[in-house]
């Protein structure tokens, strides 16, 4: 009952994801990360089985450290999404991860982005979109709400909107959802929203920023 969303807006990118660690019938716990900061403005939301979704999303993460300590410069998000979208592909036949990705990043040049990449080597360019059940509920959303000039507030809005739907409608709804931002100031937490009381936006200097010591 995993779910990943993701918006782009006029210079950011939000993704957020349930944090719900589920086998079988068991929820083993509510507390799991599953949007990994790939660096300092890149966000990876990963939905799948929990082995594939670990090992691969840390696999990307080190290989895109190595690739700017061995060359002085980082990966853009599209080649970071190429990258991914091989190394899934080169998988396929081999040994396959079963693990869904909305990649978000920002680049100088290009401004915020995103990809869809999924299990089988599918990519992308996305404004928009979301994975797992939930996205039953999110897409129609979406294509009546989003604006490619949406604010950052109205972008949460929108992941608000969503959350709420899966919460009413999904059968065995996610508890919690992680809400994460990437823009010109680097990738960082931004809010939670939990079944108890929804905490408000984070966006003060201590967020999280990715590093790649």
């Amino acid at each position: 009952m995993e779910c990943v969303i993701g918006v782009v807006g006029s210079d950011f990118a939000v993704v957020a994801a349930d944090t719900s660690a589920v086998q079988s019938i068991l929820v083993h716990k509510t507390d799991e990360d599953k949007i990994m900061l790939l660096d300092s403005h890149k966000l990876m939301g990963a939905s799948g089985e929990p082995g594939d979704r670990v090992q691969f999303t840390e696999f990307i993460q080190k290989n895109l450290h190595l690739y700017q300590f061995r060359n002085n410069m980082p990966l853009s998000t599209a080649a970071t999404a190429n990258f991914t979208r091989g190394e899934l592909a080169t998988a396929l036949r081999k040994n396959p991860y079963s693990v869904n990705i909305i990649l978000a990043g920002f680049d100088k040049d290009a401004g915020a982005s995103m990809y869809y990449i999924d299990y089988i080597a599918t990519l992308h360019k996305i404004d928009k979109g979301a994975f797992g059940y939930g996205s039953y509920f999110c897409l129609s959303l979406m294509d009546k709400l989003y604006r490619p000039d949406m604010t950052v507030e109205e972008a949460v809005d929108l992941v608000d909107k969503c959350i709420k739907e899966i919460r009413l409608r999904l059968v065995v709804a996610p508890q919690n959802f992680a809400i994460k931002i990437v823009d010109k100031d680097g990738a960082r937490d931004y809010a939670r929203r939990e079944i108890g009381g929804d905490s408000p936006a984070v966006t003060t200097a201590t967020a999280t920023i990715a590093t790649t010591a």
